[in-house]
């Protein structure tokens, strides 16, 4: 680690006795992409009051930091990320039920969310059961599939300010919730706990519907390989797979990195891509749908680093 590296773990340390800190953090370990280089650190806090001193100290320190759950949305270049990554991880990944509420950590994954739902007899989250990822993150993109989005059944969420110094509620009206966009991308604040607002329903219509979905899933989408979900948000008036579809790029390979057979909505990991690999076949769709079709791909991933 580089000497002011060494000394901010240190200080971190001192001022949170036994918290994970992980230097050189490998990237592909913590993305579904499993791809990407390394993190100088990378820091784990158990709690919001932790993840506050965190906030705090790197924000003093204006020492570059990204926060992140699952991994399930984020790709790093391979040359790194030459700063603190935090983690929403453990400590954050609780759920309970209230009458009709849901009350779930933000880094619950939505999978489990789902199923604790359908146990208590709620729905409307079933749209989400899918969807790979946490809460956390769920929130930050307006996540959504199959007609349904976080927009629809959040009822406020708890949110840590980006520089750890203070923590409140936010109404998605607050949020500002738009497709795959939320306010929490120009403020940097994290969001630490959901609170969901659903209805009563029936056990086994819930389950029925949440198989139904995953049938659809796994038959349209190449859930079985390694990806960040749909790469592309969907342009105004197109459907991101179909445009690349038409283009003629499905199946196309640079590197491990593929455009998926099954869906061309998807940038697929077939085994050993690097980070280079995927945005490199990134860099050719984009280029490609435009100078057919005029337009503009942008990326739903995150780019880091």
């Amino acid at each position: 680690m580089t000497m002011r590296a060494e000394t901010l773990r240190n200080r971190i340390e001192n001022e949170i006795p036994d918290i994970d800190i992980e230097e050189n953090a490998s990237m592909a370990k913590y993305t579904s992409f499993r791809a990407g280089g390394s993190a100088r650190m990378m820091v784990s806090p158990r709690d919001v009051d932790e993840l506050k001193a965190v906030l705090g100290i790197l924000s003093r320190e204006e020492y570059p930091h990204m926060v992140f759950g699952n991994g399930s949305n984020i790709l790093v270049r391979d040359s790194g990320y030459d700063g603190a990554a935090v983690r929403i991880g453990s400590g954050f990944d609780y759920v309970r039920t209230d009458g009709n509420t849901v009350i779930c950590g933000g880094g619950t994954l939505m999978s489990v969310v789902a199923r604790a739902a359908a146990e208590a007899e709620l729905t409307g989250f079933e749209f989400a059961s899918g969807i790979p990822g946490s809460i956390g993150g769920a929130v930050f993109m307006n996540a959504g599939a199959y007609g349904g989005e976080m927009a629809d059944i959040l009822r406020r969420v708890r949110v840590v300010s980006a520089d750890g110094s203070d923590e409140f509620y936010m109404t998605p009206e607050e949020l500002q919730m738009e497709y795959r966009h939320t306010k929490l991308h120009d403020t940097g604040d994290i969001a630490v706990e959901a609170e969901l607002q659903l209805e009563k329903g029936c056990r086994e219509n819930i389950r029925r519907r949440m198989s139904e979905l995953a049938e659809k899933r796994n038959s349209k989408q190449p859930v079985n390989f390694p990806s960040a979900g749909s790469f592309f948000k969907r342009p105004p008036g197109y459907f991101a797979g179909k445009l690349i579809q038409d283009a003629g790029l499905k199946g196309l390979t640079v590197g491990g990195a593929q455009v998926s057979e099954l869906h061309s909505g998807f940038i697929i990991n077939r085994g050993g891509a690097s980070a280079t690999d995927i945005l490199q076949l990134m860099e050719i769709v984009q280029a490609v749908v435009f100078d057919k079709f005029g337009v503009k791909l942008e990326t739903e991933v995150r780019i880091i680093g």
